[in-house]
């Protein structure tokens, strides 16, 4: 992989084409739980978006606890990346209109203006990934994890 210039930009390249994300949450009586989510974007700040249902058990969970892992793999590849975030529901409509994909209709057949989509925001706190020549995971430093 080439040189990037910050760890947003490291994470973005190694997460770069894998569709989907392992989302696990921290439920209110402390037990892990994960679901499949599409990455509807990865930004330059160490920001990971995806769309969500308002009314989900994933959602109220994160409203108890923003604490979160992002899982991503991809074998053919040999990318293996772990990402902590915190994550929060958003309303923004303007934003929701820039990323969405017809895909996303499949979970949302009332397309954006569905009164139940929202926003899950996710920032990066810290990542790691597999280092398949090391043989070992590799901590990717640098985040500062502001919102």
């Amino acid at each position: 992989m080439a040189q990037t210039s910050s760890p947003a930009a490291k994470l973005n390249e190694l997460i770069k084409g894998i569709e989907y994300a392992m989302l696990t949450t921290v439920r209110p009586d402390g037990a892990l739980r994960s679901c499949p989510m599409a990455t509807a974007e990865a930004d330059s700040n160490g920001v990971i978006w995806f769309f969500s249902g308002n009314n989900t058990e994933k959602v109220e969970a994160i409203k108890t606890d923003r604490r979160v892992n992002l899982a991503y793999s991809d074998f053919n590849s040999q990318r293996y990346v772990s990402i902590t975030g915190e994550a929060e529901p958003v309303r923004d409509h303007v934003r929701a209109r820039e990323m969405w994909k017809p895909l996303y209709e499949a979970w949302f057949p009332k397309g954006v203006d569905d009164p139940s989509l929202i926003l899950l925001k996710v920032v990066v706190l810290s990542a790691e990934y597999w280092d398949g020549s090391a043989g070992h995971m590799v901590q990717l430093t640098g985040f500062a994890g502001h919102r």
